[in-house]
């Protein structure tokens, strides 16, 4: 016997073992059924983690603005009270310089 006949009966009995008969009907539709669900599964997971991503971006997002807004306040509030502070000196020194003044003229 011819060495590519020995090996074409081994390869036909070997592939033959392998060949099992196709899955009864039920199982071929529950595995069908379980494939569509597990996609839908997917998809909704995704969807899920996409909207929990994009809440995540915009409440950071406003969070930033909200320290940014907190940050002007803050800001406004320091130069309004060194406004505040420079206005009382000027003021202060106003009185000082009147009441001196006022001193001199009452004295002589």
């Amino acid at each position: 016997m011819p060495l590519w006949v020995f090996f074409f009966v081994i390869l036909t009995l070997s592939s033959s073992s392998h060949c099992s008969p196709p899955p009864p009907l039920t199982l071929r539709m529950r595995r069908y059924a379980d494939a569509i669900f597990t996609n839908s599964y997917r998809k909704v997971l995704g969807q899920l983690s996409a909207r929990k991503l994009l809440q995540d971006i915009m409440s950071r997002q406003q969070g930033e603005s909200n320290q940014e807004r907190g940050a002007r306040a803050r800001l406004g509030r320091q130069v309004d009270g060194m406004w505040a502070e420079q206005k009382q000196m000027e003021l202060e020194s106003i009185l000082v310089a009147l009441l001196q003044k006022h001193s001199r003229n009452s004295q002589g």
